[in-house]
């Protein structure tokens, strides 16, 4: 009886180191998996943030575009003189 209890404890041994070695494999494929993620998520923000950087520059152009499209001593867009129909200066009130 004593051979078949150390039998059943080596095969308890294998069986816990095998099941031991599963769960750190998945682990470690859970940590690079991981990993990888939140290299795609710092690439989107680093994308987000650029085009912010567009997008205000941009927004600045149009400004500036706004700004010059103003006839000589207006400040403003409401100051402005109606346009014609149809091209867009034409305001509807």
């Amino acid at each position: 009886m004593a051979q078949n209890q150390a039998e059943e404890e080596s095969f308890f041994e294998k069986e816990r180191e095998k099941l031991t070695r599963e769960i750190t494999s998945g682990f470690e494929e859970l940590l690079s998996t991981t990993n990888g993620l939140n290299r795609k998520l710092e690439e989107v923000l680093g994308m987000t943030r650029e085009y912010e950087t567009v997008a205000s520059l941009w927004q600045s152009f149009h400004d500036l575009m706004k700004q010059s499209d103003l006839p000589e001593g207006n400040t403003t867009m409401e100051e402005r003189p109606p346009g014609l129909p149809g091209t867009g200066g034409h305001v509807v009130k």
